[in-house]
């Protein structure tokens, strides 16, 4: 590990072929090194499309994306790319190999690195995320949490800064959700954590951003967020039926 990078976001503008209106416009956010960061918003408000932007599967037409000291650009793109993992909201997305053990070690094998360091890598990336035990499994055997840990140690294996992982509940039973939580919150690396699901934002992250209209229109505490029903209800977003507040006094 290199340690956790900022993330600088300046005028991005993005919109789709065809469609009328962008889809980020002229977004501003800035992200400390070492921050969990929720981002929130309607549907079709651009939160992915952004989340794609932070590693270059996606390039903004306006505005710059910087990641730590690099400026992501063509002369870049590789090495962001190493710094800033992705973690898809379909955990099938990064599982294609024979077994767990090949799906880890795909990435680093990439980058030319001895067999003994590959293993070293695969070794350290299934016990942060506490899969030792998946290393000889065949993921389609997998639980939806069991493949959620495996997609995230195939990100981790190749060392990155900053995680970006996207609807990552999505599938995910309480239990695996409980366990998902408790997993990010020991992880070092920058987060960014889009997502529908508000309990599991305020239990993962110490800052919440709500993107709609192509823009940051919240940044604040994800407990303050939570606690005003109004500026929920203005963006389209909700607490799940039965879901109970409690405040400190």
């Amino acid at each position: 590990m290199n340690g956790a990078a900022q993330i600088t976001v300046e005028g991005v503008s993005f919109a789709y072929p065809g469609a009328a209106q962008p889809v980020l416009d002229d977004l501003d956010v800035t992200i400390e090194s070492g921050e969990r960061v929720a981002v929130l918003g309607p549907n079709g408000s651009g939160k992915t499309t952004f989340a794609l932007h932070l590693n270059g599967l996606l390039n903004p037409h306006t505005g710059s994306i910087g990641i730590g000291d690099l400026t992501l650009g063509p002369d870049t793109l590789a090495e962001v790319r190493r710094q800033v993992g992705v973690v898809f909201q379909n955990a099938d997305d990064q599982l294609f190999m024979h077994s767990v053990y090949d799906d880890v070690a795909f990435g680093p094998a990439n980058l030319g690195l001895t067999a003994d360091a590959i293993d070293q890598r695969v070794s350290d990336a299934l016990a942060a995320v506490n899969g030792t035990d998946l290393a000889d499994k065949t993921p389609h055997h997998l639980s939806g949490g069991e493949k959620r840990r495996a997609a995230i140690a195939t990100v981790l294996s190749m060392n990155p800064r900053v995680l970006v992982l996207d609807e990552p509940t999505s599938g995910l039973d309480p239990v695996g959700r409980h366990e998902l939580a408790d997993l990010l919150v020991t992880l070092p690396q920058t987060q960014v954590i889009v997502t529908h699901d508000l309990p599991f934002a305020l239990a993962t992250c110490t800052r919440a951003v709500v993107l709609d209209g192509g823009t940051i229109q919240v940044d604040m505490d994800p407990d303050a967020l939570l606690d005003d029903p109004e500026l929920l209800a203005r963006h389209r977003l909700a607490l799940p039926f039965g879901y109970g507040r409690t405040r400190s006094s």
